[in-house]
């Protein structure tokens, strides 16, 4: 009997394959990172053939790595990087424009539009959303707007649209399956969480044809097939990255919280059956979609996480590996004052600012590289403790712990800050590949390879603990000169 995972985990800056075992443990790992597009200030793509065939390369690297042959792979699971777009044309396969990446600005000025129609409300009400050019509606509508004849072909059943999970399950099925799962449908801004279908009302006021748009199916089922040398293996699971790293944190119960730690920073909260409303900036979501319905979960996104980091390393070459700002952030006791604030693409949750700008505050003749490195560190966690309180607020009740996974969760100084400044427990488990593993677990479930969540639950397992060692008046004295820091960057751009 076939007793691996293939899990597919194609994310903002790199795409990576991973084959597990039944018992979660990893056989083999491969990534290919591809470019960034910066076409003008503000502005992010991606070549999503690029996509397609780095995401290839992986899978067929990963097999020959581990030696599992595709006869031994039960099924496939997908998670992706949410909410950037991607249009293509039905015939021929090619995509009529680049891949609008999640973090491109460019569409704010659609946003103001729907807000001026007195949309607002309804988006909030309808899709669990706040306004925002972050998610898919607008970067449809941009992208229909500007390539020619693209919105008519699009009537005409033409021109597909996708978010990157029905990219690659369209291409591996060889165009046989044009679909989607419920958690990455809630993040385009054209869905209704509540009566799980796309929503006439924004449907028209974007412009944006039905034909064009994906099925939308439960999180874990087969959803098709495609060949693996000659072996025909099911795609049995997709979710967005944060809805998987959920999944595969096994926050499966009410108030249970997880934060990824990777380009941006995303805490999620799982709040059952019911989709609980924010009144502190943050959104609702579908945190899976079963075969008994869907599960809801409040979400926090910080759009610049790790990727203040990489900044770092590649722009201000403050160092060549971004593992090294662990070691630069303790050679100074504090930040010497300095705060760093990386909204380099506006500001995510709470605030919802487009317009906001990165800026570091508190310089001094005294302030060196390791205070600036440092003051970087901390304005992630500063960002997801923000998160996090918003949270507390919004349910009424405070985390017990946080779960934390991701590229930068690897960094001690971080999570143990982290602990501090949110003076609550920061647990990493010991497969912090949990995205990934998220993806595994849905496509498991639906193929048999594991029975219930009750068994995977059993499979989590805690490496280390972080416990918060920051007395309160300090803890308050930070927190208040990060929102100051804050308040400097807010509304910046025109």
């Amino acid at each position: 009997m076939p007793s691996y995972i293939m899990a597919l985990d194609q994310g903002t800056t790199s795409s990576r394959a991973i084959l597990f075992d039944q018992e979660q443990n990893i056989a083999a790992l491969a990534q290919h990172e591809f470019a960034q597009l910066y076409p003008r200030e503000g502005w992010v793509e991606h070549d999503p053939m690029e996509i397609w065939s780095s995401q290839y390369a992986v899978m067929m690297e990963v097999m020959a790595k581990s030696g599992v042959s595709p006869r031994d792979i039960a099924a496939i699971g997908i998670t992706n990087q949410r909410e950037t777009t991607i249009l293509w044309d039905k015939a021929t396969g090619r995509p009529i424009y680049n891949a609008i990446v999640w973090q491109c600005r460019r569409t704010a000025p659609q946003v103001d539009a729907l807000l001026e129609q007195g949309l607002g409300e309804h988006i909030r009400a309808v899709t669990g959303l706040v306004p925002d050019a972050y998610f898919s509606a607008t970067k449809i509508q941009w992208i229909l707007d500007q390539v020619p004849g693209a919105r008519e072909r699009a009537r005409k059943g033409e021109i597909l649209f996708g978010t990157v999970d029905t990219w690659l399950l369209w291409k591996l099925t060889g165009g046989a399956v044009h679909a989607t799962d419920y958690t990455n449908a809630s993040r385009t801004m054209l869905y209704d969480i509540h009566r799980l279908c796309w929503d006439d009302t924004l449907l028209e006021a974007l412009d944006i044809p039905r034909a064009m748009l994906p099925e939308v199916r439960p999180s874990s089922a087969v959803y098709g097939y495609t060949e693996l040398q000659g072996v025909r293996v099911p795609i049995a699971g997709l979710a967005g990255d944060q809805q998987a790293a959920l999944f595969g944190q096994c926050c499966f119960d009410k108030g249970d919280a997880k934060n990824t730690y990777g380009t941006g920073c995303f805490l999620l909260m799982h709040t059952g059956k019911e989709a609980c409303v924010s009144a502190n900036g943050l959104v609702t979501t579908i945190a899976v979609g079963l075969d008994d319905g869907v599960e809801y979960a409040l979400e926090g996104s910080v759009f610049v996480g790790g990727a203040v980091i990489q900044w770092l390393r590649d722009e201000m070459r403050f160092f060549s590996s971004s593992p090294d700002a662990e070691y630069y952030a303790q050679k100074v006791p504090d930040t010497g004052g300095v705060y760093l604030v990386p909204a380099f693409t506006g500001l995510g949750a709470p605030y919802w600012d487009m317009r906001a700008r990165g800026c570091i505050v508190g310089l001094t003749r005294g302030t060196t590289r390791e205070h600036i490195i440092r003051a970087a560190q901390e304005s992630i966690a500063f960002q997801v403790a923000e998160l996090a309180h918003a949270m507390e607020k919004d349910t009424g009740a405070p985390l017990t712990a946080l779960k934390a996974d991701g590229g930068a969760s690897r960094d001690a100084f971080l999570m143990q800050f982290q602990a501090d400044i949110l003076d609550r427990e920061v647990l990493r488990p010991v497969v912090r590949e949990t995205t990934a593993l998220g993806a595994a677990y849905l496509a498991g479930l639906a193929v048999g390879l594991w029975k219930d969540r009750d068994e995977l639950r059993r499979l989590w397992k805690c490496d280390v603990a972080f416990r918060p060692n920051m007395d309160e008046p300090r803890r308050a004295a930070a927190l208040t000169q990060w929102r100051r820091a804050v308040d400097r960057a807010r509304n910046w751009a025109d």
